[in-house]
């Protein structure tokens, strides 16, 4: 058969079809490739054949190896990151879920690699993989958000596990931190799991946080009462009681052998800044702008100004003042500062004494009532 019959009869089968959908240059292609095949000899057919195998075996060989090594050097950078989790403590939930996510995604790099390297068309591969996680994005969008919340979380540290908060409408003590949720345990001890997504971008009271706080109580007495022998009374009797803080923290903390809230170092960088004036000097005083200069002061004011904040100690004794003059009472607040981990029991004995204990001094507790006269008719 010669060249002309074959493109007869290639040209005739493409005019068959119906729908016309072999493209012109295709058709073309293929005539060509017959004819290279019909000129080549049988030995120049074998010797292609062997050059593109070693072809191949070279290139697999070549990706082997490049597997291989980037397996290997994966592993390194795994325990590498890993090692410098656990010098920084971080949190053993989120450094599992981020090794995880490295390792997927440089064996990711890794796989891709070795394909473009067998020669093989990696665009199309890419573009699969980017619809099916655009895809997987858009129908997992709620999940995500919980995600992100909880690394936001686990890296920001809000709250701890141990720590009483209140969020979400819910309070309670926090037993789990897990990536997509926070499990917590009401006081009655009933579980809630709380998504992270919410809690990430909503108001946490977290009562842990602080190892004091300030206890209120309201305390009405009677009209005609002596409110300053109520005040004196009440001082008394939150003065006896041993959990309350008589004058700074910092010393009852001392007292109770409690943790300081500022180490050592930094109080003692903060004495030293005071008794050495931080100067500028003349160097920048002569070539700096007015306004650097300024600057530079203002920044020394305010470490100054937070050194001193370090060192002062606020008083937190006891208060008692007349708060409200109400319809039938007169309303006392009362303040006292103790440890967190006696709030509670403080409130609870002091509501206790204050009943028990001031009707005794000669106080009244003034209730609701009304006065109703009658009058006798002159007829």
């Amino acid at each position: 058969m010669t060249g002309l019959q074959f493109d007869q009869i290639i040209q005739s089968a493409a005019a068959q079809l119906p729908d016309k959908s072999v493209p012109a240059d295709t058709v073309a292609k293929a005539s060509t490739g017959m004819k290279a095949l019909e000129n080549m000899s049988l030995d120049d057919f074998i010797n292609r054949a062997v050059s593109g195998l070693v072809d191949f075996a070279i290139h697999l060989a070549i990706a082997i190896l490049v597997f291989y090594v980037g397996k290997f050097i994966i592993q390194r950078i795994y325990k590498v990151v890993d090692s410098i989790f656990i010098r920084r403590q971080f949190d053993r939930s989120l450094s599992t879920f981020i090794l995880s996510l490295i390792r997927i995604l440089l064996y990711f790099i890794l796989i891709v690699t070795v394909i473009s390297i067998l020669g093989i068309e990696t665009s199309s591969f890419l573009a699969i993989f980017a619809s099916a996680g655009v895809a997987i994005g858009l129908a997992l969008s709620g999940t995500l958000q919980n995600f992100a919340g909880g690394v936001l979380i686990l890296l920001l540290k809000p709250y701890k596990i141990g720590d009483y908060i209140e969020a979400q409408g819910f309070s309670g003590t926090v037993k789990e931190i897990q990536i997509f949720s926070t499990i917590i345990n009401t006081a009655d001890n009933k579980q809630i799991i709380i998504p992270n997504g919410p809690l990430s971008t909503s108001t946490i009271n977290n009562y842990s946080k602080e190892d004091y706080r300030r206890v209120d109580w309201t305390v009405s007495i009677a009209y005609g009462d002596d409110v300053d022998m109520a005040k004196s009374y009440i001082l008394e009797m939150l003065l006896s009681d041993s959990r309350v803080v008589k004058k700074y923290v910092e010393d009852d903390r001392k007292e109770r052998n409690m943790p300081p809230q500022h180490s050592d170092i930094e109080i003692h960088e903060a004495e030293k800044m005071l008794e050495e004036p931080v100067k500028i000097s003349w160097w920048r005083r002569t070539f700096s702008s007015k306004k650097t200069v300024a600057g530079i002061a203002h920044k020394i004011e305010e470490r100054h100004a937070q050194a001193k904040a370090m060192l002062e100690k606020p008083d937190r004794s006891p208060f008692v003042a007349l708060s409200t003059l109400n319809s039938s009472s007169i309303d006392l607040v009362v303040r006292a500062w103790t440890p967190a981990s006696s709030y509670w029991g403080l409130y609870f004995d002091m509501n206790e004494r204050f009943y028990k204990e001031l009707p005794e001094k000669g106080l009244h507790f003034p209730f609701p009532q009304m006065d109703v006269h009658l009058q006798k008719s002159d007829s």
